[in-house]
């Protein structure tokens, strides 16, 4: 019993050590910038979750870096104009809100990539660019590109002020967030390196 108790044991302590390397690395690789803020695409994509990337997402639309916007994961009663004023943009001129589209399907990452795909191929989108928060990105980067292989996709990350990207590893509530994000990073490639479904995990 002792020796199945010990093999157990150093089991789960390298299991462990492998999980806490993985964690560093991911939380080393995630992207720390907009490594491309002036390509421009077919459609602005903005997966819901945070202010700053309603408000990202708008703005690239006033910039003219594409000439649509879809809003992924948007509950049935929210209207684009909520949505401006929740981010304190009311003014915004109507011949953009003309140009956004809200996806109200979306309530996970894996569904975000489903409704997206749905909407590219109706509008017949080839290239998009994907806002999210950059702790996001990775996930988000895996699933739109397993349902959307063909997809031109450029990373637009946000950095939300009540995440400290740069020590994650000093504030609880940043950690606990990096320590979720990456496992359901790991489940996500798992699940798709073996043809399953992540839609449970994500």
């Amino acid at each position: 019993m002792r020796r199945v108790v010990h093999a157990i044991t150093v089991i789960a302590a390298i299991a462990f050590a492998i999980w806490a390397i993985g964690l560093v690395r991911f939380a080393a690789t995630l992207p720390g910038g907009v490594a491309d803020d002036h390509t421009r695409t077919d459609a602005i994509v903005v997966l819901t979750g945070g202010s700053d990337r309603l408000a990202t997402g708008f703005h690239l639309l006033d910039e003219d870096l594409a000439p649509r916007l879809l809003i992924s994961g948007v509950p049935e009663s929210v209207t684009t104009d909520r949505l401006l004023e929740q981010i304190g943009m009311a003014d915004y001129p109507a011949s953009l809100r003309a140009r956004v589209a809200l996806g109200r399907r979306a309530t996970s990452t894996v569904q975000n990539a489903r409704e997206t795909a749905d909407w590219c191929r109706e509008e017949g989108i080839r290239s998009i660019r994907l806002v999210t928060a950059s702790y996001h990105m990775k996930r988000s980067l895996l699933e739109f590109k397993q349902l959307m292989p063909s997809l031109q996709i450029v990373p637009h990350p946000v950095f939300p002020n009540a995440v400290k990207q740069g020590q994650w590893w000093k504030y609880p509530g940043t950690l606990l967030l990096m320590t979720r994000e990456y496992t359901k990073f790991v489940i996500a490639s798992l699940a798709h390196m073996f043809g399953m479904t992540t839609e449970d995990f994500t």
